[in-house]
């Protein structure tokens, strides 16, 4: 079908758009919010200010007869920017026809999604991170509630997520895969669906993005999405193209808040 600007806007923006918007959060592991919580950056600014507060010693009472005033403790606090980019990605879809715009939103939906992706698994890598856990170019469960022993020890007892390279992930299967699990209910259904589900109490993704054999366990407040504006699609009408221009961007920024609620598993020779 041909679309001209002047009759078939709406039968193209709408289409489009809603494939664009639809595919961008099938195909990503974080616009949903779900595995990073998101905060929306304040309108005029161009980065997200998230405090990071430090924390207090509460005094104790035990007598009845205590007049002294409790002693106020400054509470430090610190602010981590997370500047917001624009990712976008661009085609003309000309008057020729013979193109499902919805195929177009799709791809560029993906591109866009992609692109964030890959820079949320490069703030899962930084050297920021300093607690680590070093696999020695081998993998198995063990190395995963060593990172949970980290975390846990930085006092945070929250939920715990688990982010690995297809390498890391395959090799982590293999090892419940032995004898070591045979026979239970976790290797049976780890064997079955190719998932290593939850380990531990960690909730475990894998994504193709992550450096090979390298894995990062965290808990929400780890890091921290700055949101100005998600996916979108626009359409414009280009006469020297004969066609319109189909733009997908998102407004959002992606950083490291805490590295103590964090730990990177990865091989440090």
């Amino acid at each position: 079908m041909a679309f001209n600007s002047a009759f078939n806007l709406d039968a193209l923006v709408v289409p489009t758009k809603a494939a664009t918007i639809y595919a961008a959060h099938e195909a990503s592991m974080f616009l949903g919010g779900n595995l990073i919580p998101m905060a929306n950056i304040p309108a005029g600014s161009a980065s997200l200010q998230v405090p990071l507060m430090g924390s207090v010693t509460a005094t104790k009472i035990t007598a009845e007869g205590v007049t002294d005033d409790i002693g106020a403790t400054a509470v430090t606090d610190t602010k981590v920017d997370i500047p917001a980019a624009v990712y976008a990605a661009r085609t003309v879809l000309r008057d020729l026809g013979g193109i499902d715009p919805q195929e177009v939103g799709r791809v560029l939906g993906n591109g866009v999604a992609t692109k964030f992706d890959q820079d949320v698994n490069a703030q899962m890598q930084l050297a920021g991170i300093t607690n680590t856990v070093d696999t020695g170019g081998t993998v198995s469960l063990n190395f995963i509630f060593d990172a949970v022993k980290l975390i846990r020890d930085s006092g945070d007892m929250g939920q715990i997520y688990g982010l690995l390279s297809t390498s890391m992930a395959t090799n982590l299967l293999k090892n419940i895969g032995t004898a070591a699990y045979a026979g239970s209910e976790f290797q049976g259904s780890a064997l079955q669906n190719g998932s290593i589900g939850t380990v531990a109490g960690v909730q475990m993704f894998v994504s193709s993005y992550m450096t090979a054999n390298v894995g990062t366990l965290y808990t929400a407040d780890a890091f921290r999405i700055g949101m100005y504006k998600n996916i979108d699609l626009e359409i414009e009408r280009r006469a020297s193209a004969v066609g319109n221009d189909v733009v997908a961007s998102l407004h959002a920024g992606v950083g490291l808040v805490d590295a103590s609620r964090a730990v990177r598993l990865y091989d440090v020779a």
